[in-house]
């Protein structure tokens, strides 16, 4: 199991500094979010200020870019960081990509999706082999490649694909077309184990993969005091309010308490929020220990088996409870 580093939310000057520090703190990955800025322009820093740790966005906004945005970007952050970089796609929720992105929501997400991925995949082949750029798809058409666009080949052309989600749908199409899946924080070792794997497994095994070729990630959220797991307990309020993560909450027979948070959200009565989540739910969503010292432990026994790559929901930030980070690190 791997154990990896969230970027926080910060300007680029910024960056340089906590990418050395993640590197020699002893972190395999560093992981960016696309909140409040851009998730990729930070790895033409990551890169060029660290030599082995990998970097990838967790996630990139998919349906608020084209498939030839993707390519050109993932492709130059993979030549500079030679061939460290991993590239991740989310496709949000319709709210956000008609009404603060401006694009269009698609008939089919998981459709639109595969044909997107299907769609970088090919750019990147004709960069690299010179083949004639064709692929057709409903929502994609690409046929024109000249030389004069074409960044051509790379000495690192694999570029590891990771896709985000919540329900079974874009998990099974990890399985069947990814090198990984980010699964969301909002997330249980039940809902891995009895939902999400299966159906990885279920869409490998119709490219004749096996659950070993795709690596799941998650950003587990962990408490060693009481403050700690108040923080958890609002944000598990705020993501288990979103409409289309319900299942997650049915799943543990929690329906009627998403229907209230949801509607708790909708007149943004924030503050009433986090007193439905019962200790109940947060000891599912949450992984506890005494101490920092006691969470790699907590961490692998809960987790043994269903992810290969781990992080924690707190962002990386040196010079903040680096003996936190050290006590962590020196578990994996």
């Amino acid at each position: 199991m791997k154990f990896d580093a969230v970027l926080p939310p910060m300007h680029l000057k910024d960056v340089p500094v906590v990418a050395k520090a993640a590197e020699e703190m002893g972190f395999d990955a560093l992981w960016t979010t696309e909140t409040q800025h851009d998730a990729f322009l930070p790895h033409a820093l990551i890169a060029e200020h660290t030599s082995k740790m990998e970097m990838g966005t967790a996630v990139a906004i998919s349906f608020a870019r084209s498939p030839g945005d993707i390519a050109y970007t993932a492709w130059d952050l993979a030549a500079q960081s030679e061939g460290r970089f991993i590239l991740g796609l989310g496709t949000q929720v319709k709210g956000h990509i008609t009404k603060r992105f401006g694009m269009s929501w698609p008939d089919s997400v998981v459709g639109k999706l595969r044909e997107q991925i299907g769609a970088v995949r090919a750019l990147w082949n004709t960069w690299q082999t010179g083949e004639r750029l064709s692929f057709n798809g409903d929502y994609y058409k690409l046929r024109l490649m000249t030389p004069f666009f074409n960044p051509g080949k790379i000495d690192y052309p694999e570029i590891p694909i990771y896709i985000a989600g919540v329900n079974t749908g874009l998990a099974r199409l990890a399985g069947e077309v990814c090198d990984g899946f980010h699964a969301h924080p909002f997330n249980s070792p039940r809902y891995l184990r009895e939902v999400l794997n299966p159906v990885i497994v279920e869409g490998a095994s119709k490219n004749g993969r096996e659950r070993e070729n795709i690596s799941v990630s998650l950003s587990a959220f962990v408490a060693t005091s009481p403050e700690e797991a108040n923080f958890a307990r609002m944000q598990i309020a705020f993501y288990a309010s979103t409409p289309s993560y319900k299942r997650v909450m049915a799943h543990h027979g929690w329906s009627e308490t998403a229907e209230k948070l949801t509607g708790h959200a909708a007149k943004k009565e924030w503050a009433e929020m986090p007193m439905l989540i019962t200790d109940e739910m947060l000891e599912e969503f949450v992984t506890y220990a005494d101490s920092p010292a006691e969470l790699p432990a907590a961490l692998k026994k809960r987790y043994k088996g269903l992810v290969d790559r781990l992080t924690v929901y707190t962002p990386f930030v040196p010079g903040e409870k680096d003996d936190f980070w050290r006590e962590l690190l020196g578990g994996f």
